[in-house]
């Protein structure tokens, strides 16, 4: 072991008389410890929660949208040509509409959304959803049979609907008539329970078949036709490749440019919440600061005896480097530790449960990215090397003479 190591690690563990010194010494690894602890379980519970609600948002929705000028006239002809732009793995239409579904015991605002069943599966995950009954139940296997409707579970629950029951639907778009504007107003079987997991999902949608939709909204084509990509983060060049390939008259929106207000604020929270319990890390520089000055202060004679010695004023400077990096070290070790533990727990078994109607997803999730981990350890171990920077070099211009003439 170099022998300014050694002194470094005798210095650390001071007993009988330097006591006290090793007590801040021992504080200034616990706030170390603290500050990584609390960073590491900040940073993993933003990353979680961006994390959950992206990959909900994903699932409960398309990647890419695209709305053709002129109307989609035949939308299986349409679809084939989608699929084969580059990045594109499934593509479906949907109409969409507002309607009022009705039971004895509530009523609500739903959006009414018309799917293709065959196709609906390649853009969103809602057949592997269905907790009750199936998608292909939208498809109506006899006429005169009430059409099909899927709604969330939380809709259910909120109406008092059941799966096989069957429930009145009213939409803002009617016929015209003597007596003036008449809603189209018609009785749909509950044929699935879905549950996305995104409240405003499972809350307020509906889902029907196409053919039902047209007929209820009064629309003849699809609104506009959805597409899921391979790689989530390429969707607004598959957005953008959409329109260079197709033409201008094919106008589209991805998931990002949608959804961008959210994770902009979402993005903004996690920095200032990492600004704010860094800070932690300071203050326990701080203490490191204090601890060595202190040191440098008890151990001036030591400090003139090894100069006298032939030790050189860089070795000095090393040996409180180095019990500063070890501070750090040890602190930044078990704080890492701690906190990577902590969140592996808490996500795992779900500990922190909140309200889905008002954050979206039912308990707090944590993860931890191995760049954000990386960069907790490196920031808080290089706070450390700074902070010992101002004790060491005075302690490295401590003059022999003057040390030893009042001892």
């Amino acid at each position: 072991m170099p022998f300014e190591l050694h002194i470094a690690w005798r210095y650390l563990l001071a007993k009988r008389k330097q006591a006290f010194i090793s007590l801040i010494s021992l504080i200034s690894m616990l706030g170390v410890a603290v500050g990584v602890t609390a960073l590491v379980i900040a940073l993993a519970l933003m990353t979680g929660l961006q994390g959950e609600l992206r990959d909900r948002i994903l699932g409960s929705s398309a990647h890419v949208y695209v709305w053709k000028q002129g109307g989609i006239a035949d939308y299986h002809a349409e679809v084939a040509k989608l699929r084969q732009v580059p990045g594109v793995t499934g593509a479906a239409p949907a109409i969409l509409g507002k309607a009022l579904l009705r039971t004895g015991r509530a009523d609500a605002f739903i959006t009414f959304k018309g799917i293709d069943p065959a196709l609906e599966g390649s853009v969103t995950d809602l057949a592997r959803s269905v907790e009750q009954g199936a998608l292909k139940g939208l498809v109506r296997t006899a006429d005169g049979a009430a059409p099909g409707i899927l709604i969330g579970t939380d809709l259910s629950r909120q109406i008092g609907a059941a799966l096989g029951d069957n429930v009145p639907l009213t939409t803002p778009e009617g016929t015209l008539s003597p007596m003036g504007l008449i809603p189209r107003s018609r009785r749909f079987k509950v044929v699935g329970i879905f549950k996305l997991g995104l409240y405003e999902f499972d809350s307020s949608y509906g889902f029907v078949s196409l053919d039902t939709a047209s007929a209820m909204l009064g629309k003849t084509q699809p609104d506009l036709l959805e597409l899921r990509v391979a790689d989530i983060y390429r969707a607004p060049a598959v957005a953008d490749r959409v329109t260079a390939d197709l033409g201008d008259q094919y106008l589209t929106q991805d998931w990002a440019d949608m959804n961008r207000s959210l994770f902009s604020a979402l993005s903004l929270e996690k920095m200032a919440i990492s600004i704010t319990i860094g800070l932690i890390v300071m203050v326990a520089a701080l203490n490191i600061i204090a601890s060595l000055v202190l040191l440098v202060m008890e151990k001036s004679r030591d400090i003139a005896i090894l100069k006298t010695m032939g030790a050189s004023a860089r070795s000095i400077m090393t040996i409180f480097m180095l019990q500063g990096l070890i501070i750090g070290l040890v602190g930044t070790t078990a704080g890492a530790t701690l906190g990577y533990t902590l969140a592996y727990f808490l996500d795992r078994y779900r500990l922190i449960r909140i309200p889905t109607d008002v954050y979206q997803v039912s308990h707090v999730p944590f993860t931890v990215l191995p760049w954000d981990f990386a960069v907790v350890i490196a920031s808080a171990i290089v706070i450390c090397f700074v902070a010992t920077l101002y004790p060491s070099r005075q302690a490295a211009r401590l003059d022999p003479v003057q040390a030893l003439r009042f001892e």
